[in-house]
């Protein structure tokens, strides 16, 4: 039988040159971060670490109405060069404090109150995911909450840190319960995709598709989440919403996921 033609010069060009630019889309960012990092002076540990408030909400008491949040930080150490801890903060109509949920890694995974609801996560400070107030956020923390409990992985030692569950997927888990929040975690949340198996259907914002494969090798597509394709749980995509380029380990370049707040007197510091 005659041998199937081999590949011409020009298709190899063509290849090679689509492969490379596919490395350097995954790749180059995260060494640009950890070189940064290796040239940097950020803590080494949790011990050096900056935890508090950074000031930018009210204490409950001087803010009545009812607030949501999603807030996202950069990690700690090498684990800083490519991911992000998210986590969720709310209080209800003239709730007297704050309640901030998160999940970590030691002990029963699901946490409330453990730093300040605006606190630096390892010393970096939190990016502003979604933000809610008054009736709008109301009318929605009482599913937010139920989410929360209804999380699967809230046993001692269900907690993984790659491909998840993480912080990001409980986080995700709670987005997806609850898509009138219409927002998706940074592009550096790690673990954000996690579900136990192939997935095909919906995103997570109810706007568009998504195909995954435990979270590690997937793509979608929706006006929220935009186009992103993801690689080993680093993704790759573009925000046409707000436009932004999104990077593994750098997360976006762009417009941030919320426009920016409206010139106010200074905040005072967070109810613990």
């Amino acid at each position: 039988m005659p041998s199937s033609p081999s590949p011409t010069p020009k298709k190899k060009r063509r290849l090679t040159v689509t492969v490379l630019a596919v490395l350097a889309l995954f790749l180059l960012p995260i060494a640009v971060r950890a070189a940064l990092f290796a040239a940097g002076d950020g803590p080494r540990s949790w011990r050096d670490a900056d935890w508090s408030s950074i000031g930018s909400l009210p204490a409950a008491s001087a803010h009545p109405p009812a607030r949501l949040l999603v807030l996202s930080g950069r990690t700690g150490g090498w684990k800083g060069v490519v991911a992000v801890h998210s986590w969720i903060v709310l209080k209800t109509d003239g709730a007297p404090s704050w309640t901030r949920y998160d999940v970590v890694g030691w002990g029963r995974p699901v946490r409330i109150n453990g730093w300040a609801p605006d606190g630096r996560w390892f010393g970096h400070p939190p990016m502003v995911v979604a933000d809610l107030s008054g009736e709008a956020a109301a009318r929605l923390i009482p599913r937010v909450e139920a989410a929360v409990k209804r999380y699967t992985w809230a046993n001692a030692g269900d907690y993984r840190a790659w491909p998840g569950p993480n912080s990001n997927t409980f986080v995700a888990h709670v987005l997806r319960a609850v898509p009138e929040l219409a927002t998706t975690l940074p592009a550096n949340a790690v673990g954000r995709d996690f579900r136990p198996g192939a997935y095909v259907g919906a995103s997570d914002s109810g706007t568009g598709v998504e195909a995954s494969v435990y979270g590690v090798l997937g793509v979608k597509a929706g006006w929220v989440e935009g186009v992103e394709v993801n690689l080993l749980g680093l993704v790759v995509g573009l925000d046409l919403r707000r436009p932004a380029l999104k990077l593994p380990g750098i997360g976006r370049v762009g417009l941030p996921p919320v426009p920016p707040a409206s010139p106010a007197s200074p905040a005072s510091p967070a109810d613990p």
